[in-house]
């Protein structure tokens, strides 16, 4: 007797028997009447009318799909079961599989899929019915969907004519044929048909047989086992039998009695996946059925073949998910599933969706969720969805928009039975939110929209599910095969990340897949979508330091990728100043360590980013407000930077494992660089070009470093005095912070803006009594720059009583051996010299006079000169005591007007001149004289007249004079011995010989042993009339004496 083969639909008892001479088993219920209901019922509900081959029934009804032009055919009334018979008996016995005349693929309906039911209360009796937790029932009036309106599934499909039992005979046969298979080898297609159908047969009397149970699962490895050899022996590229077919029947069967033969362990797990893989990887119908002409093999319709054989497919994955209350079996079908649902091949995208929507519906039918539930990657699963409604192949766009219609019912209800019971008013308000923009947008449009599908699944996704979400669309860059699909990545992308807003985990994960998928998304418009979501990220202050961490955690100079990133932030307006203030605190931050062996990498990484942000101008408006703080900082950073190289850089471990990094690359330069941009972005093109002209960058990157400081800042004042006022007050509050080189920078900035007006508002503490500090307490840098802020002040007339009280500790800075120091101390002296009182007047000549004949050109001058104006302020009351101060400064000044430096010769004229007014004396003009008054004896003979009368019994001149004949420069020593021998015949000869002449010979004898030439013949001409003073007889000079004091003076 013929048996009847399987068409479509569930592999049961009642619609077939094994193809040999054992019976097949249509069973009773003797023990498990209310299990076997049960799980045909189920059986019965997983016979979707896709994928499969079915002659039409008469006058079919029509029902609308929102699908594009898809039209579904279903039976209009009566019982399945039945209509099932009569198809059977009309089929021959080999035929019934693929001799079919007509072909129709329906899809499913939309009113046999259930509506995403968004009624709260509908939701807490299904969590009443799975949990013990007692929730209050929400009286949330949301409509269902009007395009997927739900209807109940008919119980007709739970009559199913049931014959009777197997006999116990019956089972023993058909176990002896299972283990002569287990004892030997299956050879040929019929004898491994009879295997599986014996296999399928006997799984039937599981429900009533206690026998076969303990058989079955005693030998469910040696099942497994044969079952994988079957599949591994099916040709890998084409359908040529129906093996496959009716192995992945035999699994489904088994499935309904809870013995899962790819489920559970490691092998099982092996063979689930070579069967989807197989399955999958099929050429598609038409490239088969060329495969089978070319092969001459007419044993088998390949089109009704491969039908069947995808309709037992999704059967039995369906059969996994039909009792799956923890997901676990769902989440197995996901995870090999999930490859395939990105393959770059249309045909094995296309099924993979398919079959996956299949599941979906079938899982949403039958949802009967406990806790706790084994799949956690539902943002995984959404975002594969949402990107596949998106594909540009029109069939797979479909398939996936009526899976994530299932998907959308199964979330709510797995949210539903998952959320806290405090955050039940949290569910209430992600229901509504839904509800409003279902009722926004029409399910048509909604799923041609695949953004909308971010939108909706939004409001119920976790923080780890939208981390899963993001990671995934961002991998799926790499795989997309068509630029559209791309563009739909990147709209999902940002639609999830601008309704999410801060509800996100693992975001440094996120920012790095993000720059590692830049370089591969060529779409300008996508590119611009990835970045823009950085921007949104960085631009929540939950995350903008987060952002910013990883961003700077990447070698430098930054590649192009990552430049662009930098360059296109499109960030808020109240969001751009935080986004440059964070990026300034990390390095301000790096300045304030008061001692590191190693410059910080994210100093150096932060400059680069400020660089690349100031190159795309998209923060202008956040430049422009904290110019200030900008521009200290990157000179603060310039002064720690010079001199460094990349291996004086704290590198993190790993940051340049792939590349090397070049010798080229020094940290001055990227600070440099964003020094200039900033000043260009922000307009100071005048100050600018101040910095270019006097070489400002160079004195800034350099040992003047300081001295390029003051440019810029004296730039900025002269063109720009509002940006100086800025960064006046803003150094205030920071001249006593950071380290060393921090205050150094800006001290110096400050000191030159107290030019300013706006200086005089400063109180005292941070003017004046900061300058003391730094000029008592500090080292030479600060010394000078207080010198210098005090210089500056003095520019303001009120300013000068306040810095008068500081010249106690001026007069000191006089004796420093720095010249920097001496020389501003004289140039602040100089203009405090008319308010001195006649005691510090005194004090400072004296110290002046000491540092006549310096050996620094520049202190030697100046001190001539200030010592000048101190004679001249001296007051009329105070004369007579400065007096001797003033006389004992001839000889230095007349000497020094001898000085082979000009303008020290030209001084010393000067302020002798200013010494002669003092004393009411009229200089004779000889003194003037710019030739070297050795070649000219007689204007110096006439010189010493003058002085030897005018300083007799006043002061010892010609002592003094000897000192400087000792004197490092030869001019002066010159000039000395040469005034030395002229004056000794101006001077009182019972003086000197009182006194002796050996103390001047003795000098004199000396310096006929120097090597200059023209030194020792004046110190011989010298020598010689002194001697001769000394032995005149005294009536000779006594009557020189009297005829001297008849000349007119």
């Amino acid at each position: 007797m013929p048996q009847p083969r399987r068409g479509r639909g569930s592999r049961l008892a009642s619609t077939r028997v094994a193809s040999t001479s054992l019976p097949r088993a249509v069973p009773v219920f003797p023990r498990r009447a209310g299990r076997r209901a049960s799980l045909l019922s189920h059986a019965q509900r997983l016979t979707p009318r896709r994928h499969s081959s079915e002659l039409v029934p008469a006058e079919p009804e029509l029902r609308p799909d929102f699908r594009s032009g898809k039209w579904l055919r279903e039976p209009a009334s009566g019982d399945f079961g039945d209509l099932r018979q009569r198809l059977l008996a009309g089929m021959g016995t080999r035929h019934r599989i693929y001799d079919q005349e007509e072909l129709v693929i329906p899809y499913a309906s939309d009113s046999d899929s259930g509506s995403v039911d968004l009624q709260l209360s509908d939701l807490e009796g299904i969590k009443k019915d799975s949990s013990s937790t007692d929730l209050t029932v929400l009286d949330l009036e949301i409509p269902d969907i009007p395009e997927f309106s739900q209807e109940s599934f008919t119980d007709s499909l739970r009559n199913l004519n049931r014959g009777s039992p197997l006999s116990q005979t019956s089972v023993e046969r058909l176990v002896q044929s299972i283990q002569e298979v287990f004892r030997g080898k299956l050879k040929g297609e019929q004898a491994k048909l009879k295997f599986l159908r014996s296999l399928s047969s006997l799984s039937q009397t599981l429900l009533y047989d206690e026998t076969t149970e303990s058989f079955i699962h005693r030998h469910i490895a040696d099942i497994v086992y044969i079952l994988n050899v079957l599949v591994q022996e099916e040709p890998l590229n084409y359908l040529s039998s129906p093996v496959l077919q009716e192995v992945l029947v035999t699994i489904t069967e088994f499935s309904y009695q809870d013995v899962h033969l790819l489920l559970d362990s490691e092998d099982r797990d092996d063979l689930l996946n070579l069967i989807v893989k197989i399955l999958i990887t099929l050429p598609s119908v038409d490239i088969l059925i060329q495969l089978q002409g070319a092969r001459q093999s007419g044993l088998h319709n390949t089109e009704c073949l491969y039908r069947q054989t995808f309709q037992a497919f999704s059967d039995m994955l369906q059969s996994f998910v039909m009792k799956d209350p923890h997901l676990e079996k769902f989440d197995t079908i996901f995870k090999h599933m999930e490859p395939w649902l990105q393959s770059a091949k249309n045909h094995e995208r296309k099924r993979a969706t398919a079959t996956m929507a299949q599941v979906l519906k079938c899982l949403s039918r039958h949802l009967s969720l406990k806790l706790p539930l084994q799949f956690q990657r539902l943002g995984h699963l959404v975002a594969l969805m949402a990107l596949l409604c998106g594909d540009p192949v029109k069939e797979v766009a479909e398939e996936a928009a009526e899976g994530t219609h299932y998907l959308l019912h199964i979330t709510l209800r797995l949210k539903y039975i998952t959320h806290d019971k405090e955050n039940h008013q949290s569910l209430k308000r992600a229901l509504k939110k839904c509800r409003e923009l279902l009722d926004r947008y029409s399910i048509k449009r909604f799923y041609r929209y695949p953004s909308k599908i971010a939108q909706v699944f939004e409001v119920f996704l976790s923080s780890t599910e939208l981390c899963q979400f993001v990671m995934t669309t961002l991998d799926s860059l790499k795989n997309l095969p068509y630029p559209h699909s791309q563009q739909t990545a990147g709209e999902l992308l940002i639609t999830l990340v601008k309704n999410a807003e801060s509800r996100f985990e693992k975001v440094p994960e996120i920012i790095g897949v993000i720059c590692a998928r830049l370089s591969i998304i060529s779409q300008p418009k996508v590119r611009q979508q990835v970045i823009n979501t950085v921007s949104l990220f960085i631009s929540r202050p939950k995350y903008t330091d987060i952002v910013l961490s990883h961003l700077l955690c990447h070698p430098v100079p930054y590649d192009r990728h990552l430049a662009e990133l930098w360059r296109t932030l499109e960030v808020e307006l109240p969001s751009t100043t935080w986004i440059l203030w964070r990026l300034l605190r990390k390095l301000q931050k790096c300045h304030n360590v008061l001692t590191q062996e190693k410059m910080a990498y994210v100093a150096v990484s932060v400059t680069n980013a400020l660089y690349e942000v100031f190159m795309g101008n998209k923060l202008r408006a956040a430049t422009f407000r904290l110019f200030p703080q900008l521009l200290m900082t990157l000179l603060i950073q310039i002064h720690h930077s010079i001199g460094l190289t990349m291996s004086d850089i704290s590198i993190p471990r790993g940051l340049y494992a792939e590349q090397e990094m070049s010798t080229d690359i020094i940290p001055l330069s990227f600070a440099m660089q964003a020094t200039k941009t900033l000043l260009l972005r922000t307009m100071c093109w005048q100050e600018f070009n101040i910095m270019e002209k006097n070489n400002g960058w160079t004195l800034l990157k350099g040992d003047c470093h300081l001295q390029g400081v003051f440019l810029l800042a004296n730039a900025l004042l002269e063109r720009n005095h509002l940006l100086a006022h800025r960064i006046l007050y803003l150094l205030v509050p920071l001249l006593n912070r950071g380290n060393k080189k921090h205050k150094l920078t800006a001290a110096a900035f400050f000191v030159e803006l107290l030019q300013s007006p706006v200086a005089r508002r400063l109180p005292s503490m941070y003017s004046t009594a900061r300058l003391k500090d730094w000029l008592c307490y500090g080292n030479n840098a600060f010394r000078i720059l207080a010198l210098r802020g005090l210089f500056n002040l003095l520019r303001h007339k009120e300013m000068g009583e306040n810095i008068k009280n500081l010249l106690p500790c001026l007069l000191d800075s006089l004796c420093e051996a720095d010249e920097r120091i001496v020389l501003l101390t004289i140039q602040i002296l100089l203009q405090l010299v008319q308010k001195m009182d006649f005691t510090t007047l005194a004090a400072m000549m004296r110290t002046l006079f000491s540092l006549f004949g310096d050996l620094r050109p520049d202190v030697h001058r100046f001190s001539m000169t200030l010592f000048g104006a101190s004679i001249k302020s001296v007051k009329h009351t105070h004369k007579k005591n400065a007096e001797k101060q003033v006389l004992e400064s001839l000889v230095p000044l007349l000497l020094y007007s001898q000085d082979e430096n000009d303008a020290i010769a030209q001084e010393s004229r000067q302020v002798l001149t200013i010494c002669a007014q003092f004393l009411k004396w009229k200089l004779p003009q000889e003194v003037y004289c710019e030739d070297p008054l050795y070649i000219k004896p007689d204007e110096v003979e006439t010189i010493c007249n003058f002085f030897g009368k005018k300083c007799q019994g006043k002061i010892n001149i010609l002592a003094q004079t000897l000192m400087y004949s000792k004197n490092a420069k030869l001019p002066i020593r010159r000039a000395a011995v040469l005034f030395v021998g002229l004056l000794s015949k101006f001077m009182d000869r019972s003086e000197l010989r009182i006194r002796g002449t050996e103390w001047i010979e003795n000098v004199l004898k000396d310096l006929l042993q120097d090597p200059e030439p023209s030194l020792r013949l004046i110190a011989s001409q010298a020598l010689f009339r002194v001697q001769r003073v000394e032995l005149e007889p005294e009536q000779t000079v006594c009557w020189l004496r009297k005829l001297l004091g008849c000349l007119p003076t």
